[in-house]
């Protein structure tokens, strides 16, 4: 008797399928089914409020200064990283203004200008830079200052371009920015001191923690949005050219990084560590900030984040295995997903 195995389709290595991504979106979902209200909307938004702070506390405690003042003598690298990242995306946020009403409702193009205002990623970067056989030091210490950068730029960018674009940072909100992400961050770089052992021991479980918190924000601003009924505004029209404009951002963004990077007279190590970091935006640190920053208009200011972000994983992954193919350079083996974190 001839035994077959079968063996269950896999996607293919360069379309990386993030699993926490799933999660986000089985999230939505949920909300949408079952949204929070009454009693149990106050209960979320509290715990909401609390995973936040507790979110910016670990991303304190866990950043090393040793490793950031090591890299500080690449320091024209990280200038063009964070030049990138609170500069040339915030304009190009600032051009997308011209989409409204045609291809962007007004909600969107404001969750459109945040995403270009959030830090880049650290663990996606590290990883696509490790595939295409970039500068990895530069690229940990590159996500790492942008991360420390976006504590204290991305809440003051919004509050400047922000302010009249439907986020309405008021007074109040400026205060919750103090007592939700910088508080806790600072006090997570005090005391690092004497809990960054005990963290870097236990850092699968608190990254569960991580994860499992930015799903309770998550969940608490679509339900919020469910309730006030916005998510009527958000037609297949409004989605495709959604879609369109960050598509057309992530390849100025790769273009400039790439191009850019080599007439400041970058090597090629080093343009691949600023293209990865210069191109990419932490949805693990824009979502806890958007719930700050937007309150109960935060789900439809995330929807554009949460899109770049897979939208930018798949891209970048072929890309950086092209890059591992250059002449002159091995092939990396291994597919992209194993890599590959939410950033």
């Amino acid at each position: 008797m001839e035994h077959m195995s079968r063996r269950i389709p896999q996607p293919p290595s360069w379309l990386p399928i993030d699993p926490y991504v799933l999660a986000l979106i089985g999230t939505v979902v949920l909300a949408a089914l079952l949204p929070a209200s009454g009693p149990a909307a106050e209960m979320a938004g509290g715990a909401s409020t609390g995973a936040v702070a507790f979110l910016f506390f670990l991303y304190g405690a866990r950043l090393s200064t040793a490793e950031a003042l090591d890299g500080l003598r690449h320091w024209r690298l990280h200038l063009t990283v964070l030049t990138c990242t609170f500069v040339v995306f915030p304009v190009l946020g600032l051009a997308s203004g011209g989409l409204v009403p045609y291809v962007l409702s007004p909600q969107l193009q404001s969750g459109f200008l945040f995403l270009c205002l959030v830090p880049s990623t650290i663990q996606s970067s590290i990883a696509f830079t490790s595939i295409a056989r970039g500068n990895v030091p530069a690229a940990i210490c590159a996500g790492s200052f942008s991360s420390i950068a976006g504590v204290f730029l991305t809440p003051l960018l919004a509050a400047a371009l922000l302010g009249n674009s439907g986020g309405g940072l008021s007074g109040d909100a400026l205060l919750r920015i103090g007592a939700q992400l910088l508080a806790p961050f600072v006090a997570g770089r005090l005391l690092r001191r004497w809990i960054g052992g005990y963290i870097a021991r236990h850092r699968k479980a608190l990254g569960l923690v991580d994860r499992g918190s930015i799903l309770l924000v998550v969940y608490t601003a679509f339900s919020e949005g469910m309730v006030a009924g916005i998510w009527h505004q958000v037609t297949p029209a409004r989605l495709g050219g959604l879609l369109a404009a960050e598509a057309v951002l992530l390849a100025l963004m790769l273009a400039v990084t790439w191009y850019g990077a080599k007439r400041l007279g970058f090597g090629r190590e080093d343009r691949i560590a600023i293209q990865f970091a210069g191109s990419k935006k932490s949805l693990a640190s824009g979502l806890p900030m958007a719930s700050v920053l937007f309150g109960a208009q935060a789900s439809l200011a995330v929807l554009p984040l949460m899109l770049f972000h897979q939208m930018q994983l798949m891209v970048c992954a072929v890309i950086a295995k092209r890059r591992a193919r250059d002449p002159d350079d091995a092939c990396v083996e291994g597919p992209v997903r194993d890599a590959v974190a939410v950033g």
